[in-house]
């Protein structure tokens, strides 16, 4: 990846550099091999919070949305480890 000589101003040139800039997280799964090279699980952890978000524009006061938030929190939580909520 390091003699790469893409022209500069590409978009070749900004995936090169942030490649080389990410290196040591990048890298990270090969060094402990309990790192996920994917983050697909996370991903899909969030997802019904992202599908959520335009319900959660009409959330009448702030006490409302942060008790929401917490309430999503605890059944994912409870999902990830296995437990039915």
């Amino acid at each position: 990846m390091r003699s790469l000589d893409p022209v500069i101003g590409s978009k070749l040139e900004d995936a090169v550099n942030y490649a080389l800039n990410q290196e040591q997280y990048l890298r990270a799964f090969l060094k402990n091999g309990e790192v996920e090279i994917s983050n697909n699980f996370a991903e899909n952890a969030i997802r019904p919070f992202v599908i959520g978000r335009k319900n959660w524009l009409f959330s009448d006061t702030v006490k409302g949305a942060k008790s929401s938030a917490i309430i999503y929190s605890l059944i994912e939580t409870a999902k990830a480890n296995g437990i039915e909520p």
